[in-house]
């Protein structure tokens, strides 16, 4: 009976991923080699490469897969539940390693901040998440809270919500982060209304709101730099 996988030891010496990495390392990879490296076998047709090629193409981009559930990744054919595991735990893998090298003690100091701070929790997902950092009066981080999680291109949040989870945190001052799932950062009206309520808030409660900033694919905007608050 026929093996129903391929195996990258069964697919040309040339091609095989692993190999290649090892001569010239993983920077030389394309995405869908490294993905293959994952996968580990491909299917009875495919080969490893070929099936990473193939979720990288249903999916539309590498930032499209990163998005991906495990029972969206496993509509693909010869993607199955362990398959979808590993591709999922590389993933994990590479957003907790770009969040390692932030310092235990995280002190905002500018918008570039925040963007690091919370940059690769936020820029692949598919609804708009908004998030609060609370901070005290040497503007360390106290802690972080999502506090909505809105529609494609919606986030609705209250004042009412905000400070009180502040005050519990006994915060100084506020700032608000939110993504926008279609990697432009640039600021709606409704973002723009929502953050002047806030600040207005802010002032008669005795809590400032520092400033909000929109996180994109690539970058981000602060409401605060462009004279919205």
């Amino acid at each position: 009976m026929e093996s129903q996988t391929m195996t990258l030891r069964e697919i040309p010496h040339e091609d095989r991923p692993r190999e290649r990495m090892q001569q010239y390392g993983a920077q030389a990879l394309s995405n869908a080699e490294l993905l293959a490296i994952l996968l580990r076998t491909g299917t009875y047709r495919e080969s490893a490469v070929q099936l990473a090629q193939r979720i990288l193409q249903e999916a539309g981009s590498l930032r499209g897969l990163v998005g991906m559930s495990i029972d969206e990744m496993m509509e693909t054919k010869g993607i199955g539940l362990a398959k979808a595991l590993q591709l999922k735990a590389g993933i994990e893998l590479g957003r907790r390693l770009a969040a390692s090298s932030l310092q235990e003690t995280v002190t905002i100091r500018s918008p570039q901040d925040v963007y690091s701070l919370l940059s690769e929790d936020l820029r692949y997902l598919q609804k708009e998440h908004f998030v609060c950092l609370f901070l005290n009066t040497k503007n360390h981080v106290l802690a972080q809270e999502t506090l909505s999680i809105g529609t494609l291109n919606a986030s609705l949040v209250h004042p009412r919500e905000v400070f009180l989870a502040a005050i519990r945190r006994s915060s100084a001052s506020i700032i608000c982060v939110h993504n926008h799932p279609s990697g432009d950062p640039t600021p709606s009206p409704e973002d723009i209304q929502m953050t002047r309520r806030l600040a207005e808030a802010g002032q008669i409660i005795g809590i400032d709101v520092l400033d909000h900033v929109i996180i994109g694919d690539r970058g981000y905007i602060s409401l605060k730099e462009k004279g919205y608050m």
